[in-house]
C-alpha cells in the first residue's frame, strides 16, 4: 500500500550548519507545540544529528518532527517551493533586505496565504550575507540593548509563536472545569453557623450585633463563594465551636 500523499507545507523552519545536537531536538520540540512539523537542516555537523540521543531528548517527544526531517547540502534545497523567506539576524552593514519586528510583520504575512520559510543560522556564527540577502526580510526579535543573544531553540519558539498568533493561534484550554458557586441559600447557613459560634464564644453580642452579620455578608458575596469554599468556613465553624471554653 502506497503512503499518502503528503500536502505542501505552508510554513517551514530552516536550520543552517546547527552544531548542537540538542538544539536541534529542542527546536523541533518548540515548532511541535505550535503545530508545526517540517523542519529541514542544512549541512548540520553531525550528520545523524536527527536520531542522536542528546537530539532526541531535547525533543521531549516531537520524535514524529524529527522523523519528519530532511538534511540537506544547500539553502536552495530548503527553500524549494517556498514563497516567502523571512531570515531571522541582523541585516549586514551595506544593504540587504528590510527589517522588521515579527509582531506587527507577521500578521501582514499570514494574510498573504504565502508558504513560508524561516531560517536560523548556526550557533557559532549566525548566518551569512549571501543567505540573508536571499531572504525578503529579516525578522529582529526585540531584545533587551547591548545584549541579543539568543539561543537558537529559543528563537525559533518565538518565532513559532509569534506566527502561530498572527495566524490565528489556538484557544486555551482550561486544565480543570470551573468550580460550582455557592447558591444563596448555602451561603445564608454558613452565615447562621458563623453567628451561632460567634455568640457562642463572646464575639457577638445577640443584643447588640450591630452590623456585624450584615457586613460578614457582604464579604461572602463579594468572595463569590465555592461550595468547597462553603463547606470549609462551615468546618472550620464545627472545630471552634467544639473548642470554645
Amino acid at each position: 500500500m502506497s503512503e499518502p500523499t503528503r500536502l505542501p507545507s505552508l510554513t517551514r523552519f530552516v536550520l543552517m550548519h546547527t552544531s548542537h545536537a540538542g538544539n536541534v531536538g529542542a527546536a523541533a520540540r518548540a515548532m511541535k507545540v505550535m503545530g508545526f512539523d517540517d523542519l529541514v537542516l542544512v549541512k548540520p555537523r553531525f550528520a545523524d544529528v536527527l536520531t542522536r540521543d542528546e537530539t532526541l531528548a531535547m525533543a521531549s517527544g516531537a520524535t514524529d518532527v524529527l522523523q519528519r526531517a530532511r538534511v540537506v547540502d544547500t539553502l536552495s534545497a530548503a527553500l524549494t517551493g517556498m514563497q516567502q523567506v523571512c531570515a531571522t539576524a541582523m541585516t549586514p552593514r551595506d544593504f540587504g533586505p528590510p527589517v522588521a519586528a515579527p509582531r506587527t510583520f507577521l500578521p501582514v504575512l499570514a494574510g498573504s496565504n504565502a508558504s513560508v520559510a524561516f531560517v536560523f543560522g548556526g550557533e557559532r556564527f549566525g548566518l551569512g550575507n549571501d543567505d540573508v540577502y536571499r531572504c525578503h526580510v529579516c525578522l529582529s526579535i526585540p531584545t533587551a540593548p547591548g545584549y541579543g543573544s539568543l539561543n537558537l531553540a529559543q528563537a525559533v519558539q518565538l518565532i513559532a509563536y509569534e506566527w502561530r498568533q498572527a495566524l490565528g493561534g489556538f484557544d486555551v484550554v482550561p486544565r480543570t472545569a470551573d468550580a460550582a458557586l455557592a447558591d444563596a441559600a448555602e451561603v445564608q447557613a454558613t452565615l447562621a453557623h458563623w453567628q451561632q459560634v460567634l455568640i457562642e464564644i463572646g464575639f457577638l453580642d445577640p443584643e447588640a450585633p450591630k452590623r456585624l452579620m450584615p457586613r460578614l455578608n457582604q464579604l461572602l458575596n463579594r468572595a463569590q463563594l465555592r461550595r468547597e469554599e462553603v463547606h470549609i468556613l462551615r468546618g472550620i465553624a464545627r472545630f471552634v465551636g467544639r473548642g470554645k471554653t
